[in-house]
């Protein structure tokens, strides 16, 4: 097959049929001369492999600094390749927690492995981030691209982090996502959702009656009892509740360390009510008595039913309505806020600052209010005097 020549050194191409498709397609070669021995190399397929004259050069420079295998080295070696496949299966080994939440499980099999789960960290160019950006971005929200992209990054930093490859050094550049909205639900909307959580049977909006889903109402008073997030809920231990000393334990909630978290009342009648086998491991098992994965479509379910607003997260929005509520109680601060919502930083607190300031400036109000009246009161007395 003929070579041709592209504007980078050492970088030709050949023309050969597509891979399961009618056409041509170019493949990339690199050429280049190391330890007195000239190498020519195979670099990928135009489309199959989806390579470039630039992205050749990239790898034609990193096989003369010895940053790359060849492919032939690749293949004899597989075993030894830390693929993020290979990263995302070890990640999961790290974090038990996760195996079971099938959102992220998805973003990484949806998203992320078509395109890069084949390669090893350093294989990866910003050119790989951006195209995923850009073909995420135009059917999904900017949150479901951050958190696609967020699984690349927290896969090399767990790769640096336990030195198991090489990984590249640019910075991953993350969409921009406000993730600020404070979901809430005024006294009517609460009251409607706690009746229908506690109803035996609920009609869906298209009229289908359906029982009300044991585990589904447990969790969600749960949220609502404790401010925890659904993945802590879903992966809660009896071995984390003690009930002698009144505290649930947290298992890196969010990826942070280990959290404690009083038990209050609410929260111990829905535990003490939880059935228990002998054995059972999780206090919201799932099949085999295994971690529950998801009890999603349930949580969609009990919402409709209370007809709650359709962008209203039941689980993640009564995390919000108990961090709401003790906010604007005017009775905790916002470090201890921060304490029982496990949030690493105070900023993720922060958003909640304004409901306690209202109510501090409403009693604020209310004790201005009452001197006044006294004061007018006072002068009205003084005038009753001066007459007599």
């Amino acid at each position: 097959m003929k070579r041709h020549a592209t504007e980078y050194p050492g970088i030709f191409y050949r023309e050969a049929r597509r891979i399961g498709r009618p056409g041509m397609e170019r493949v990339y070669y690199v050429v280049f001369k190391k330890a007195g021995k000239l190498y020519e190399e195979k670099a990928g397929r135009q489309y199959a492999d989806d390579m470039t004259p630039a992205r050749a050069a990239r790898i034609r420079g990193d096989r003369i600094e010895g940053r790359r295998l060849s492919r032939k080295e690749l293949r004899e070696g597989q075993t030894d390749r830390w693929t993020l496949d290979r990263l995302w299966l070890a990640y999961l080994e790290n974090h038990p927690t996760l195996k079971a939440l099938s959102t992220e499980a998805s973003r990484y099999r949806l998203h992320v492995q078509p395109t890069l789960g084949g390669k090893t960290p350093c294989e990866l160019v910003p050119l790989d981030l951006d195209r995923i950006r850009l073909r995420l971005s135009k059917t999904l929200k900017p949150s479901s691209v951050f958190h696609a992209l967020e699984i690349v990054r927290r896969l090399l930093n767990f790769a640096r982090a336990k030195e198991l490859c090489p990984t590249p050094t640019f910075k991953i550049t993350m969409p921009k996502v406000d993730n600020l909205k404070t979901e809430d639900l005024n006294a009517a909307q609460l009251e409607r959702l706690l009746h229908t959580i506690h109803s035996e049977t609920i009609t869906t909006p298209g009229g289908k009656i359906m029982l009300v889903d044991p585990d589904a109402r447990d969790a969600m008073l749960m949220a609502l009892a404790t401010g925890m997030r659904q993945g802590e809920i879903l992966g809660l231990a009896w071995a984390d509740v003690d009930f002698e000393r009144g505290f649930i334990t947290i298992r890196s909630p969010k990826g942070g360390t280990d959290a404690t978290i009083p038990m209050n009342d609410a929260a111990r009648d829905i535990l003490k009510g939880r059935p228990r086998t002998e054995g059972g491991a999780y206090v919201f098992p799932g099949r085999f008595g295994g971690h529950r994965a998801d009890v999603s479509k349930q949580f969609q379910a009990i919402r409709d039913a209370a007809g709650l607003p359709k962008d209203f997260r039941p689980m993640h929005g009564l995390r919000h309505v108990f961090a709401s509520h003790l906010a604007s109680s005017g009775k905790v601060d916002l470090y201890t806020l921060q304490r029982l919502l496990t949030h690493k930083t105070p900023g993720m607190t922060q958003r909640y600052a304004h409901l306690r300031d209202e109510t501090l400036r409403a009693a604020s109000n209310l004790a201005g209010a009452v001197l006044t009246t006294q004061d007018v009161d006072q002068g009205a007395g003084d005038v009753q005097k001066a007459r007599a």
